[in-house]
C-alpha cells in the first residue's frame, strides 16, 4: 500500500452525526496515550496530521481520515483517562459504542495496546465490546522499541492471556520510531481493499 492523498474529511463529536460514507472504514481504538496518534502518522507518512499530544485523551472526537480516496482511518477518543470527569468519559464512552454501533462500513478495527504492560480493566473491556459487536479485533502492540528483543514473545502473551483473545487473533507489534510492524499493517488494509 502507497498511501499519496490524506484528508482529515469529517470530525464528529458528542452531538454531530456520524457520516454515512460509502468507502471501507478502518476504526483505531485505545487508551489515551497509547500511541494511536503516532501510530495513525505512521501509516498515513505524515509528521502530525493526527494530533498527538503531550497531553492524554486530547480525542475527544472521532476523526475521518480519507485515504487514496479509497477508505477511512477512523481515530476514536482514546478511553481510560485518569483526570478526565466521569460525565466525559461516560460521553467517550457513547461516542465509540454509537460508532461500532451505528457505522455499516467498518472492515476491520484495529485495538492498539501497550506491550510494556497487561492490558487494563478498560481494554478488556474495549476488546469484549468490539467482539460483542460481531468484529475481531486486529491487536496492535505499540511502543515496541520500549522493550528487549528478547521480551516481545513473552509481553505479546501476557496481552493475548489478559485480554483471553480468540484464536487466529492477529497481534502485530509496532514500533513508531521504527516503523516495525508498518509493512504488516500495509498488507493487511491491501488484503481488505482487494475483498471490496
Amino acid at each position: 500500500m502507497v498511501i499519496k492523498n490524506v484528508n482529515l474529511e469529517t470530525v464528529c463529536g458528542i452531538t454531530s452525526k456520524l457520516p454515512e460514507n460509502k468507502l471501507p472504514e478502518i476504526a483505531f481504538a485505545g487508551k489515551s496515550n497509547v500511541g494511536k496518534s503516532s501510530l495513525i502518522n505512521g501509516l498515513m507518512n505524515r509528521k502530525s496530521l493526527a494530533r498527538t499530544s503531550s497531553q492524554p485523551g486530547k480525542t475527544q472526537t472521532i476523526n475521518y481520515y480519507n485515504i487514496n480516496g479509497e477508505m477511512y482511518f477512523v481515530d476514536l477518543p482514546g478511553y481510560g483517562y485518569a483526570t478526565a470527569n466521569e460525565r466525559v468519559k461516560a460521553q467517550w464512552g457513547k461516542l465509540i459504542e454509537d460508532y461500532l454501533h451505528q457505522s455499516k462500513k467498518i472492515k476491520a478495527v484495529f485495538l492498539l495496546i501497550d506491550i510494556r504492560h497487561a492490558p487494563s480493566e478498560n481494554d478488556r473491556i474495549m476488546y469484549d465490546w468490539i467482539l460483542d459487536r460481531g468484529y475481531k479485533p486486529i491487536i496492535i502492540a505499540t511502543k515496541l522499541d520500549k522493550i528487549k528483543r528478547s521480551q516481545i514473545s513473552k509481553q505479546i502473551k501476557l496481552i493475548c492471556d489478559t485480554l483471553d483473545v480468540v484464536d487466529d487473533t492477529t497481534v502485530i507489534p509496532y514500533s513508531s520510531l521504527s516503523k516495525q510492524g508498518r509493512e504488516e499493517i500495509y498488507e493487511l488494509l491491501d488484503g481488505m481493499l482487494a475483498e471490496n
